[in-house]
């Protein structure tokens, strides 16, 4: 296992340098050196994954490795949409959708991965949990300050599934045994970056005034954590 947290932590390292080098370039302006330096990021954390994966390769770790990857789909579409800004509306949505089918991986992954056995009563607080994020989503757009125009559907719908996933792997672990399951308890918390990360990039996307360096890098830093948290929840597996 030493072994493992060692490569683990050389990929996390890479992984920050990149995303430093990446931050740099974005900041001034999107451009196709920037859009390659944030894929590396994404590859490192698909190496994080792999590092602790190889030698413990069960159902979970395989569908935590499949939301890693479609994360990393995801984020070549969403930066494709800057380099090519007159087909930007479908490069937005192939990442909405990359994202999305990430997070039923990483559902998928909570239910296979339950110590003591998945508990059903589970989905129905993490339900309510998703609900209430959707309703938010579709009735508090102007409050707050946002426009989704024609992607008010998508964003509620995906707006749903992000905080589903989080509260899913939470409460998937509270009701199995938290002490048993703290695998599932570092997903959510990577779940809970992710919905940082997400809503300053809602901003980003559809308020205005929103999309200073502040916010590029806050963005940015919740997410590339999110996921490098998310393949970390491999090294508290019992």
């Amino acid at each position: 296992m030493e072994t493992n947290m060692i490569l683990y932590g050389v990929s996390l390292l890479l992984g920050l340098c990149f995303l430093c080098l990446f931050l740099k370039l974005r900041v001034k302006q999107s451009s196709a050196k920037a859009a390659v330096a944030k894929s590396t990021v994404s590859v490192c954390f698909i190496l994080s994954w792999l590092a602790l994966a190889y030698s413990h390769m069960d159902a979970f770790a395989a569908f935590l490795g499949g939301g890693l990857l479609f994360g990393l789909l995801g984020d070549i579409w969403l930066d494709l949409k800057f380099c090519y800004e007159k087909d930007s509306d479908f490069y937005t949505k192939m990442g909405f959708l990359s994202f999305g089918i990430g997070h039923a991986f990483y559902v998928t992954a909570v239910i296979l991965g339950v110590n003591n056995g998945f508990k059903p009563i589970a989905i129905l607080p993490a339900c309510g949990v998703a609900l209430i994020a959707a309703l938010v989503v579709f009735f508090g757009e102007k409050a707050m300050g946002l426009h989704y125009g024609e992607y008010k559907v998508i964003s509620t719908v995906y707006g749903a599934v992000l905080f589903f996933m989080a509260a899913f792997a939470f409460f998937a672990a509270l009701f199995a045994g938290l002490k048993e399951n703290m695998h599932l308890v570092v997903m959510a918390i990577g779940g809970a970056l992710f919905i940082i990360s997400d809503l300053i990039l809602s901003g980003t996307y559809f308020g205005e005034g929103k999309n200073r360096p502040v916010d590029v890098v806050t963005n940015h830093v919740a997410y590339y954590l999110a996921q490098f948290v998310i393949a970390g929840s491999l090294l508290f597996l019992k």
